[in-house]
């Protein structure tokens, strides 16, 4: 065994160690070396295949490889929905760190880009090649044309942006597939339309979080406003986006260990419970309940409640519901009792959750809240909340759980929705057969 060898024996058993929570699944990954400078981002449509590869001593590497492998002394890993989704990242990633392995993405011309016209009045949004000085705005460059694709038909099934090359006087299959929101027709009026390439470029842009939180008050206002087909349809783009939202897990701290140091906790949270409401101005209201051991989600411990208790919307009485549901009900013999809870909102929301855990006699358990606004955590006794950096991994896994109960609840919420859709429409189907 040469010297190099040597030196990096303890990093490849420190690797072997933490590939096997590598996920099999679509993702970006990111190489650092020794001072935790970025060295290289990939992507894959197999994140433990593609990453198990780098550090298989059969596996023969050409010359550049070879030296960034003999580099890396750490990493971090980004799992998504879809390998064409992975894709944004890595361009966005490769963007910001600018990684010396990175050369051909960063230097290429020819590599297609995300094109949106932002000079006409309706901006369409599609693949080009080349930037030209015509006021639109550029994404990329991308490594793979056909995951661009799919990318962009991804972003279209959200957004429902134009793609036609002039606006037609009507509506065209697009609006009646609904890919396309028809302001040929008056049916989005520009300043709407404008909104949405601005939630488009946040989706493009990898701030996803970002979006989320937008639309989630766009919901919450439209239904304030009665304006229920737009709250609805916010309400589904959550949904989407919530399935393909994604923390960052790396090589570092599993997160458990620095949350236990971050919160001051006596012990490691092994189990962790989270909670979160949805609804509709008070409509097919639900709450939810995840549960992470060690780190990873334990989906059979899931639960969902269908609020009872609650008239209109009071998101405070509701999760006051849920938890004491969850807590005094048959549930409390059958779950264990969690290291920590996590309730999706600020003081208010966490107040109201702390309330039911202590009369439930849970009075060592600790609570805490995260605020969606500045993702902000909320403990008991403390005046201010606890702001931590984005790079925290205590603050990751606490996003990670937070984001699983939402995408939980909203999924609930949906099933509801659409059982009470169908009660509605064989409700009017009897009346108009009797008024026969």
């Amino acid at each position: 065994m040469d010297i190099k060898e040597k030196l990096r024996a303890p990093v490849l058993m420190k690797f072997k160690e933490f590939l096997r929570d590598v996920p099999d699944q679509p993702g970006v990954y990111i190489f650092k070396d020794e001072s935790g400078k970025v060295l290289y981002v990939g992507k894959a449509s197999s994140l433990r295949n593609r990453v198990r590869s780098y550090f298989q001593r059969s596996k023969d590497h050409g010359p550049r490889i070879g030296a960034l492998v003999n580099n890396i002394r750490d990493m971090d890993w980004i799992p998504t929905a879809t390998e064409a989704d992975a894709l944004l990242y890595e361009s966005n990633l490769i963007k910001e760190y600018q990684p010396k392995y990175n050369v051909d993405l960063r230097d290429s011309k020819t590599y297609p880009l995300i094109k949106i016209s932002m000079s006409e009045e309706f901006p369409r949004v599609m693949i080009a090649r080349g930037k030209k000085s015509d006021g639109s705005l550029y994404f990329g460059p991308y490594t793979d044309a056909g995951l661009l694709r799919e990318a962009v038909k991804a972003i279209r099934k959200i957004f429902m942006f134009r793609t036609c090359a002039s606006l037609p006087k009507k509506a065209c299959v697009y609006d009646d597939l609904g890919l396309c929101s028809a302001p040929c027709e008056g049916k989005i009026s520009r300043e709407e339309y404008a909104e949405r390439i601005r939630e488009v470029i946040l989706f493009i842009e990898g701030k996803k979080g970002e979006l989320i939180k937008k639309l989630t008050e766009k919901m919450k206002r439209c239904a304030g406003e009665e304006k229920f087909e737009e709250a609805a349809e916010a309400r589904n783009q959550i949904e989407a986006l919530s399935t393909a939202v994604h923390k960052r897990s790396g090589i570092g701290p599993a997160g458990p260990g620095e949350l236990a140091e971050v919160l001051g906790l006596k012990k490691v949270p092994a189990r962790i419970e989270a909670f979160d409401i949805s609804n509709i101005k008070g409509e097919e209201a639900c709450g939810s309940m995840v549960t992470f051991k060690d780190g990873r989600p334990e989906k059979s411990k899931y639960r969902m409640f269908k609020i009872r208790e609650v008239e209109g919307q009071d998101d405070y009485a509701m999760m006051r519901e849920v938890v004491r549901r969850r807590y005094t009900g048959s549930l409390k013999d059958k779950l264990s009792k969690p290291d920590l809870v996590i309730i999706d909102g600020g003081r208010g929301h966490l107040s109201a959750a702390a309330q039911e855990i202590r009369a439930a006699g849970l009075k060592d358990v600790p609570v805490i809240g995260i605020a969606k606004v500045f993702e902000h955590i909320y403990t008991l006794g403390r005046d201010l909340p606890i702001a931590l950096p984005p790079s925290s991994k205590a603050l990751q896994l606490i996003q990670r759980i937070r984001d699983e109960s939402h995408r939980f609840a909203i999924r609930y919420h949906h099933i509801l929705r659409r059982k009470a859709l169908i009660g509605e429409k064989r409700t009017k189907k009897v009346r108009k057969c009797k008024s026969r």
